[in-house]
């Protein structure tokens, strides 16, 4: 239906990674990090994986309709509103398990990067949530009026989702430097979630 749309939405697989840091570890010798630190990464990678799976299942319903210009507006519209808003729910829930996480310890400047990463991620939420209600109001009882209103739509909107998503990656990025991305790195949940949108085809050229 609309491609623009789609496009918007490409910046989910590379958060995801972002937050798991590539399932990679640098530095620190053979010591690692801080057991307390390893503690926090867990509490923060334990709520990847259902929120990732969310993530990617609302953008392949999108991708699946985005080409399909014989699907019934009223049809489209749901399918666009109710990505939107587990998007939306997913990258709060991210947001409120960084947020609850608290700083991660032992990192001087620990406090300014998990509430950046929190408050980017919540902006992301707040742009998916602009998005549903705007599909929401569109009219769709004529084929052409709904297909402009998503054209007005992507012209409007997208441009601030992907504007959070690139926030939101740099954040996270900031967040996993150091001995925080070698704690990540030693999580399960964090290496299955990278390791799933690392497969992804949106996330090839982005991983790390």
């Amino acid at each position: 239906m609309n491609k623009k749309l789609t496009a918007a939405l490409s910046g989910g697989a590379v958060l995801v990674v972002a937050l798991t840091g590539c399932t990679s570890s640098s530095g620190g010798g053979s010591k690692g990090p801080d057991p307390k630190l390893v503690a926090w990464a867990k509490t923060v990678c334990d709520a990847v994986p259902a929120q990732d799976a969310k993530i990617k299942a609302a953008n392949a319903s999108i991708a699946a309709i985005a080409t399909d210009s014989n699907l019934p507006p009223q049809s489209a519209q749901k399918t666009y509103s109710k990505a939107f808003q587990d998007l939306a729910d997913g990258y709060q829930a991210l947001a409120d398990a960084i947020d609850k996480a608290g700083a991660p310890p032992g990192i001087g400047d620990g406090a300014k990067r998990q509430q950046d990463a929190a408050k980017n991620l919540v902006g992301l939420s707040t742009s998916y949530v602009n998005l549903k209600k705007k599909v929401d109001g569109l009219d769709t009882k004529d084929q052409s009026k709904f297909a402009q209103g998503l054209k007005d739509v992507a012209a409007t909107q997208t441009d601030e989702v992907g504007k959070q998503s690139s926030n939101g990656t740099e954040a996270l990025k900031r967040l996993e430097e150091g001995d925080v991305k070698q704690a990540m790195a030693q999580q399960p949940s964090c290496k299955v979630a990278a390791a799933s949108v690392s497969a992804s085809p949106t996330a090839q050229s982005t991983t790390g």
